[in-house]
């Protein structure tokens, strides 16, 4: 299927569209100047953290990572630290190519984001990728989190009732492997993986899962626009 063929993609947005591990280390680096934790660690510490069973909403959920990670790391651990990992968010930042890619596939499709975020935090990445979206959904709005297939039902009957596209019409764009791109082949939708990390060591700060091979698959999201715009 061509990708000019589908008319609403959705999309995951921490970690895809905005980078989270950088935002994060950019936290660390302020908060504790001069600690020796590497990134690997941090981010090692983060996910392994993030896996536990007493998981709160996420992005509020940072400050019981923070008072997790804290000690296993040697880093000072404090409320005001916690809840500064948390505070941190609305500073995360977009990679770099994702503004300019979203309004290029924006010519060409509806846009939905499926996050794992809460509306809150939803509205600082929405403003900070430049308000492309045509419907934003949170974790808020679906009552659950990816890789529940639930959410992926919640968003189909929002873009049907707002559109009228069906599951065939939609393309997911997503670069976790265990919340969107295995779940999303186990419910016959199509998807593309953005590898954002690739050529980096391990899944860094998202949770590790087997691999899916996706419909598509692009290092970046202006890949993908390229590719939308050449007609593939």
């Amino acid at each position: 299927m061509a990708l000019r063929d589908f008319k609403v993609l959705t999309f995951d947005v921490v970690g895809t569209l905005i980078d989270f591990e950088g935002g994060m280390l950019a936290y660390l680096r302020q908060a504790v100047p001069g600690t020796p934790v590497t990134d690997e660690a941090f981010l090692a510490a983060y996910r392994a953290a993030r896996k536990s069973g007493d998981t709160d909403a996420y992005p509020d959920d940072l400050v019981r990572c923070w008072h997790a990670i804290a000690p296993q790391l040697g880093l000072p651990d404090s409320e005001a630290l916690a809840q500064g990992f948390r505070d941190s968010v609305p500073r995360w930042p977009a990679f770099p190519d994702a503004p300019e890619a979203l309004q290029r596939l924006r010519r060409h499709f509806k846009l939905v984001t499926m996050t794992n975020a809460q509306a809150w935090a939803l509205a600082h990445f929405d403003r900070t990728l430049g308000s492309p979206f045509d419907l934003l959904l949170s974790a808020d709005d679906a009552l659950c989190e990816k890789p529940d297939a639930r959410y992926f039902a919640y968003a189909r009957g929002r873009f049907e009732a707002a559109w009228g596209f069906r599951q065939a019409d939609n393309l997911h764009v997503a670069q976790s492997q265990y919340h969107d791109i295995g779940i999303a082949r186990r419910l016959g939708i199509a998807s593309c993986w953005i590898e954002r990390r690739h050529g980096m060591k391990d899944s860094g700060g998202t949770i590790e899962s087997e691999h899916t091979v996706p419909d598509y698959h692009f290092h970046t999201l202006a890949q993908l626009a390229d590719a939308v715009e050449a007609g593939q």
